[in-house]
């Protein structure tokens, strides 16, 4: 055995020295999501029509409970292990606005592959043709850890630079600056 090893360094390292490293955390992520605008009557189904309660394959999540027109993302979870008392945080950018809007959704997610339906409904989204501008999905621990993170191409894209004043630009073009014709 080399010198620097020690008797006592390797039952340190075997009985606990190691555990950051060893530590079991859930591999968690968010393989697809599918953002899209829900009527109300997208999520009747017959069982409700003979007086049975909503029932759908997804876990559906709504900002406003009693409301089910809205903006959804439909996010499919994978995880290696339970994940109870997760919070999903969904940020979005609505045209014309310059700040993001922020909705928090707790839930738990059973180990395995798991479909959620997040949706923004009632008063929490403008309407029908109205589509977000960008926007991000976060997975977070009941410890508030992020898990997992899912985001449309605009939200990953940096803020545009200050454009110059209006005086700066021109208006029209210098016709000086124009090449010349030759025949």
């Amino acid at each position: 055995m080399p010198p620097f090893f020690s008797r006592p360094l390797i039952l340190a390292l075997l009985t606990g020295g190691l555990s950051g490293f060893c530590s079991l955390r859930a591999d968690t992520q968010i393989t697809r999501v599918w953002p899209e605008y829900r009527s109300a009557a997208s999520f009747v189904r017959i069982e409700e029509y003979f007086g049975g309660s909503e029932k759908a394959p997804e876990l559906i999540l709504r900002s406003q409970a009693k409301r089910r027109d809205g903006f959804y993302f439909l996010a499919r979870f994978k995880t290696s292990e339970a994940l109870v008392g997760s919070v999903l945080v969904v940020e979005y950018f609505v045209p014309g606005e310059e700040e993001a809007r922020v909705q928090f959704f707790t839930l738990d997610l059973p180990r395995g592959s798991r479909a959620v339906l997040a949706g923004l409904t009632g008063a929490d989204w403008p309407g029908a043709k109205v589509e977000p501008t960008a926007w991000r999905l976060r997975l977070l621990g009941a410890n508030g850890q992020e898990l997992a993170l899912e985001q449309s191409f605009l939200w990953a894209l940096p803020p545009l630079p200050v454009s110059p004043s209006n005086s700066e630009t021109p208006t029209s073009p210098d016709p000086s600056a124009a090449p010349s014709a030759t025949t």
